[in-house]
């Protein structure tokens, strides 16, 4: 959906299954961030087009928008490389790229590469970009990079809505 002012999607988005967290103190959850905007960044580390447009605009996203209002999780959702990318590589990561908002581990999956929130959400890789209305519904779904632009054009539409 390009445009989330259009009629909402009646789906819940799908809760995170994830194993660990990085940037909160707690373990976050979907349903207990309603009432907010919620823009979820599934990224993996050496995927180009995340390192490169999807966490800094994510960053960017964390930035502008107060916390009370739009909380920005990222989901390190590996469907590749798993050896790489465990959750130490990911701590170091995230340290040296000096990201600030919650990070998730996405749960492997229990029949192949594919994790848990990954397949949930019927992503097709990284990066992806997800937005939850207030209500905890899914209202944009998109993969690859995309305009800050445009992205921001969607969460103030979102705010907007009573």
């Amino acid at each position: 959906m390009t445009d989330p002012s259009a009629a909402a999607s009646s789906r819940l988005a799908p809760e995170l299954d994830v194993t660990e967290w990085f940037n909160t103190s707690a373990p976050l959850s979907l349903a207990g961030l309603r009432g907010r905007i919620v823009v979820l960044h599934a990224f993996q580390m050496l995927c180009p087009g995340c390192v490169q447009s999807g966490l800094p605009q994510a960053q960017k996203i964390a930035k502008l928008f107060s916390p009370d209002d739009v909380a920005v999780i990222g989901v390190h959702t590996v469907f590749e490389h798993h050896e790489a990318m465990t959750p130490v590589a990911l701590k170091a990561f995230i340290h040296e790229y000096r990201l600030t908002f919650p990070i998730a581990v996405d749960r492997p999956g229990d029949d192949g590469p594919i994790p848990r929130t990954m397949a949930a959400y019927g992503m097709r890789g990284t990066p992806t970009l997800v937005l939850i209305d207030r209500q905890g519904r899914l209202r944009k779904h998109s993969f690859g990079a995309e305009d800050d632009m445009i992205v921001g054009a969607d969460i103030a539409f979102l705010l907007a809505e009573k």
